[in-house]
């Protein structure tokens, strides 16, 4: 297993303590560095021929950074680095994993694909975000609805993913998707 990140500025950062965006630059590289303790490299070096598989974690990174979706909702634009090595192990007939709002981003890049963002409605409260679902088929893609401790597996192009924190659920349930996409994802490596 290795960890890459792209080695751009982060679009903002935020005082989580307080909820707002500071004045702060960041570089994505190096805070992916400090939560993987040093141990990444930059996104631009992946070869997909060294690997059996691609997982990209979700969060506002990848909202913000990796895409724009955070600002540009289906209009988003994908980072080149990021398209690429969806590209990369897609033509490679190679498995990715996508959790949270990652999903979104074989949305855009691959047209027709098969998805899960949870569910399409915000049942109980639990999906805050469920209007993510209708973006996704405006994109010409089907989203599968799914419980958060679920994954969804498009075979045909061999795509994985779960809502994660997508759905607002105790932290075992998110775990045990995730354990799930992770599970299917090395089943097709």
């Amino acid at each position: 297993v290795k960890i890459f990140a792209p080695n751009i500025e982060q679009r903002d950062v935020v005082d989580h303590l307080k909820g707002s965006p500071t004045e702060e630059k960041r570089n994505v590289l190096v805070e992916s560095a400090r939560l993987a303790r040093g141990n990444i490299q930059d996104l631009a070096e992946l070869k997909a021929s060294e690997f059996d598989a691609v997982i990209f974690p979700g969060g506002f990174g990848v909202a913000k950074n990796l895409c724009s979706w955070a600002v540009d909702g289906k209009n988003c634009t994908v980072n080149e680095h990021v398209n690429s090595t969806l590209q990369a192990f897609h033509s490679a007939k190679k498995p990715i994993g996508l959790c949270c709002i990652s999903p979104v981003l074989a949305a855009k890049v691959f047209p027709g694909c098969e998805v899960t963002i949870g569910q399409d409605k915000n049942i109980d409260g639990r999906f805050p975000d469920a209007e993510t679902a209708s973006a996704i088929a405006e994109l010409g893609c089907k989203h599968i609805c799914k419980n958060v401790n679920e994954s969804h597996v498009d075979k045909a192009n061999k795509i994985v993913t779960t809502c994660a924190f997508m759905c607002k659920a105790p932290l075992h349930e998110i775990f045990d998707g995730i354990g799930t996409m992770v599970q299917e994802v090395l089943k097709l490596a």
